[in-house]
């Protein structure tokens, strides 16, 4: 099997090149730290699996690359390998195209089982995260907090870090755009989430934001 890693960490990279090469069956043959380098390279020679983390360089996460990785290239599977083990991520990789999600701390037990089971065609998630995603579902009627799932990607990761506390000046240098930019996502978070003013949507934002760790 051909494998590409997108990961923003040259070690982690090397870490977990070095476990899959140990493997007769798997071949690591390129790897990327941004969204426009993984589909660079994709577009040179396609691997059968991308292994995407969340969080990479640039102002296009993961769950971008695996949405275009699916449009453009639906051929090639992908599993999530995140520091985020948390369902919110694994709900969005999964409906953006993944067909796993693997938290970091268990890869290097689990990350070459995870592999064989998503390029069998099956799913593959952890137990822990398998129950979170159950559990949110079940309470889900009773759930009365917003429904993040309509935001875009980008949308989502500004509401993420409004609710962590960031101020509007932090999330423009930290994403990379301008403040006018970040002032129409959040005019568009707000339509989508009917919040009638910029306290409400901090507001909630931190609330959600604490109820989802």
């Amino acid at each position: 099997m051909k494998i590409m890693i997108v990961d923003d960490h040259p070690v982690v990279r090397k870490g977990i090149k070095s476990i899959l090469e140990s493997e007769d069956d798997i071949n690591v043959t390129a790897e990327a730290e941004s969204y426009d380098e993984a589909l660079e390279k994709l577009g040179v020679d396609l691997p059968d699996l991308a292994i995407v983390d969340i969080e990479l360089k640039g102002s296009e996460n993961g769950v971008a690359l695996i949405k275009s990785i699916k449009d453009k290239y639906p051929q090639v599977k992908t599993l999530v390998m995140s520091m985020d083990d948390g369902s919110l991520y694994a709900e969005r990789s999964i409906r953006a195209g993944a067909l796993g999600y693997i938290a970091k701390e268990e890869a290097s037990e689990r990350i070459v089982s995870a592999i064989h089971q998503v390029m069998s065609g099956e799913l593959y998630l952890s137990s822990k995260l398998s129950k979170m995603i159950a559990s949110s579902h079940i309470m889900g009627a009773n759930d009365k907090g917003p429904d993040v799932t309509t935001l875009s990607n980008k949308e989502f990761e500004i509401f993420k870090l409004i609710g962590q506390g960031y101020k509007r000046s932090e999330i423009s240098k930290k994403m990379s755009m301008n403040i006018n930019t970040i002032e129409s996502h959040r005019r568009k978070i707000r339509e989508k989430l009917d919040i009638k003013n910029s306290a409400d949507l901090s507001r909630m934002a931190v609330k959600w934001y604490v109820d989802s760790q």
